[in-house]
């Protein structure tokens, strides 16, 4: 199954570390960050899951719950996750879904053939609270993911989302924003205190909101 920007996040009921959930009803009105790794008691999984837990406040501030996934069992999570916390010197405090059944890596396709036809390539999906995918990604199982990036992302989706800005090219918190084409300059002047400045008409940059 392809899942595209902008298709409604498909729904599922899973085991996990938590507690059985429904996929929509645990996002609530959050964020979510759905990121599948390829198996437990590997070396760049490890490293991964540590620092999502180390990043929870970040995506707390961004009212955004993180979730991960593995074709492992929750005893297996379980094990694993003393692991991680022993050695990531953390503590993991989001769900890791069982999907030993691979139903949930069936209907998000995160496995992908060509790669293996048995463990998840290391995809991620951010959903928005209306349960909308925002951003996909895939990398291959050997490189692990910057996670600096995803939380980027999200700043960046919660900006346009907000204020009608886009953010330009390597994009940091707190730098210029470029003004959304939908936005006529009579329109910018009301919503952009501090002004803006015209490159050219289609690119107008402004401040990032306080």
């Amino acid at each position: 199954m392809s899942i595209q920007l902008g298709d409604n996040a498909p729904n599922f009921k899973a085991k996990t570390t938590v507690g059985e959930i429904d996929f929509h009803q645990w996002i609530g009105d959050s964020w979510c960050v759905l990121f599948s790794h390829p198996k437990d008691f590997t070396p760049v999984c490890t490293t991964e899951l540590g620092m999502a837990a180390k990043l929870k406040p970040k995506f707390d501030a961004l009212n955004c719950k993180v979730i991960a996934l593995s074709v492992d069992t929750v005893e297996e999570h379980h094990a694993w996750i003393n692991d991680i916390n022993e050695i990531q010197k953390t503590v993991v405090n989001y769900p890791i879904i069982d999907d030993s059944t691979m139903n949930v890596s069936a209907l998000y396709g995160m496995i992908h053939p060509n790669a293996s036809d048995s463990l998840t390539v290391r995809s991620v999906f951010i959903v928005d609270p209306d349960k909308k995918v925002r951003l996909t990604f895939t990398y291959p199982a050997s490189t692990g993911r910057n996670f600096d990036e995803i939380i980027r992302v999200i700043e960046s989706l919660q900006l346009t989302d907000k204020y009608s800005l886009a953010t330009p090219v390597n994009w940091k918190k707190g730098e210029q924003c470029v003004i959304v084409p939908s936005v006529t300059n009579e329109q910018a002047e009301e919503m952009f205190e501090n002004g803006f400045e015209v490159i050219k008409p289609y690119l107008r940059l402004t401040d990032a909101p306080a």
